[in-house]
């Protein structure tokens, strides 16, 4: 195993996801459906097959793309996720309550949600960087647990507590560090 893209990995996401779409998108079904166990089954099931399938292309574009030049795409890439991060998200509407019940209905709506979000993107990267896919899937998906579990078992009350903005920054912060540390190697080549 991977410790460090495991750990690296469960951090970034864990901070990036507080105040994501998909963070309220758990508030919502929380409250809509009550029904905690199966949205959290639902969670892990959508992130699991999304990151799965994210970390498989930063995986591969890592085998076929040199390893220098991979630094320098994950690296900016990081940057670009420390930005963006500091841009809170919104639901514009409300999830599609299917008549599956509260598992499918979450499978679809997280898997749905997280499809071009910054996580997915951050999960490519992460892959290529370390070259390590089920630690980094692994890892993002005890990110996206330890973000949305308290939002489904806690709910609007815990949202209210939190400093999101303050939560923003630090994520930021440790999107440009890790951009930063990812950069090093190419650029002491260079120098």
């Amino acid at each position: 195993m991977n410790t460090e893209a495991f750990m690296v990995s469960t951090a970034l996401v864990a901070l990036a996801e507080m105040g994501d779409k998909t963070q309220l998108l758990s508030f919502i079904l929380a409250a809509r459906l009550r029904r905690p166990v199966p949205i959290l089954f639902g969670i892990i099931v959508a992130t699991l097959a999304n990151h799965a399938l994210a970390g498989g292309v930063g995986y591969v574009l890592a085998g076929w793309i040199p390893r220098h030049a991979m630094l320098w795409i994950a690296g900016v890439a990081f940057i670009g996720f420390g930005i963006w991060v500091l841009r809170p998200d919104s639901l514009e509407d409300g999830p599609q309550l299917h008549r599956a019940g509260a598992f499918i209905t979450t499978v679809i709506a997280f898997f749905l949600a997280e499809m071009a979000d910054k996580t997915q993107f951050a999960t490519v990267a992460l892959a290529a960087r370390f070259h390590s896919l089920w630690d980094v899937v692994l890892g993002t998906t005890l990110g996206m647990l330890l973000a949305n579990a308290p939002a489904v078992w806690v709910g609007e009350k815990l949202a209210a507590r939190v400093p999101m903005h303050a939560v923003r920054i630090i994520a930021a912060v440790l999107f440009l560090a890790m951009g930063a540390v990812t950069l090093l190697g190419p650029l002491q080549e260079l120098i």
